[in-house]
């Protein structure tokens, strides 16, 4: 059974930096991409970056600040956080896809309807 597992959310001032972490379980890296998604209040979900063998894809709006850092020895994937805006607010959640030939991830990495499983979100606030 897949299981993910999101932390590292928090409160912090505009500026700041945060470090989100998720914990996949019953998946291997070599199997499956990991996508990190994110939903403001009144706003559907977003794709904010992705990872899949050796391969990372960010959102346009996200490149320069966001960085995803792999840990294939522990089967976590972190989202850090830099230069964080009130426009950052949200929860964020990741996500796991079992690759297939079928489907070209590169160009639909940012698909929710793509990520059969997600974890239960951690939410992220800042404050101007």
């Amino acid at each position: 059974e897949v299981q993910l597992v999101e932390s590292g959310g928090g409160s912090v001032q505009t500026g700041g930096s945060l470090r989100l972490s998720c914990a996949a379980d019953g998946l291997t890296f070599a199997r499956y991409a990991i996508g990190w998604f994110r939903q403001s209040p009144g706003k559907g979900r977003e794709g904010v970056a992705a990872y899949t063998l050796g391969s990372t894809h960010y959102a346009r709006s996200f490149r320069g600040r966001f960085t995803l850092l792999i840990h294939n020895a522990n089967n976590t994937l972190d989202l850090e956080m830099t230069s964080l805006k009130p426009d950052d607010t949200a929860m964020y959640y990741c996500a796991a896809h079992r690759r297939t030939a079928a489907y070209n991830f590169a160009l639909g990495w940012d698909r929710e309807e793509a990520y059969p499983y997600w974890g239960q979100g951690t939410q992220v606030t800042v404050s101007s």
